[in-house]
């Protein structure tokens, strides 16, 4: 990350006038498959629609895909921003929420950034926390979305070893079924068990007919694919895309955002 000044993003000067909204930076893992860098650019779209003229919001990755968040950062500044909040587009407060997010603010730091950067929560509970109603909704409208009628439901999700975010993944499960009148159960496509298509055997066993899969992820990939195959093989009657840029997770972003930066996430007059 410390080469990020050399190869760092174009960005177009503007003033530095406190009546522009702050930039949003958000931060995605990154991935070698090319749709999910198109959805994190969907939600881009999303959350500048959703802040109206004058949003300033960029992507960046961790990993796989250009620009790093180093690299964002550091073109913002050189712009003439004053200062930036960064959103990490995680569902889990796992080892790259708690670790990788903060190592990329200090990259940049590191190469000489001076603005102020705020960080905020992650799009999925905290650990000890509560499941965003937003986040819900835009699972439900995902569910809604494939026409078929369901009496259960798997909310699958990429995985993790850490055992306390994979607690919020079963909190996320056990709201979403709450909120639908089913019963929904946690899977994951590695890391821990059950797989999506042992969960719907699970629930299939203990007497449901019409299960659905829900996508705890916000972009396509190896895992979702390879979760969803797994709830077909099993008998799953529908699977949900993945939530991309959903009208709903753009809102949640400037929810988490409003708590450091009311400023970044309030509409502005043109």
């Amino acid at each position: 990350m410390r080469s990020a000044r050399m190869t760092a993003p174009a960005a177009s000067h503007r003033p530095a006038d406190p009546g522009f909204p702050t930039p949003i930076v958000l931060v995605a893992h990154g991935s070698r498959d090319p749709r999910a860098a198109a959805a994190t650019r969907a939600l881009v779209r999303a959350v500048e629609a959703a802040v109206g003229p004058g949003a300033v919001v960029r992507a960046s990755y961790l990993d796989h895909t250009l620009p790093r968040p180093a690299q964002v950062l550091t073109a913002l500044e050189a712009a003439g921003e004053r200062r930036a909040v960064l959103v990490p587009l995680l569902l889990t407060e796992a080892f790259h929420g708690r670790v990788d997010i903060p190592g990329a603010v200090a990259a940049a730091r590191a190469d000489g950034l001076r603005m102020p950067v705020a960080v905020s929560d992650v799009l999925g509970p905290r650990i000890g926390g509560t499941v965003d109603g937003l986040l819900l909704a835009a699972l439900r409208r995902r569910l809604a979305a494939t026409g078929e009628k369901f009496d259960a439901v798997v909310l699958a999700a990429a995985g993790t070893r850490d055992a306390a975010a994979r607690r919020t993944v079963a909190q996320a499960a056990g709201e979403l079924g709450a909120t639908l009148g089913v019963p929904c159960r946690a899977a994951y496509a590695s890391a821990a068990p059950p797989t999506a298509g042992e969960a719907v055997a699970a629930l299939r066993a203990g007497g449901a007919r019409r299960v659905a899969v829900a996508a705890y992820f916000l972009a396509p990939g190896l895992l979702y694919e390879a979760a969803m195959a797994s709830a077909r093989d099993a008998g799953a009657v529908a699977t949900a895309a993945p939530l991309e840029g959903a009208a709903e997770l753009a809102r949640l972003v400037l929810s988490r955002v409003a708590t450091i930066d009311p400023l970044a996430a309030s509409p502005r007059a043109a």
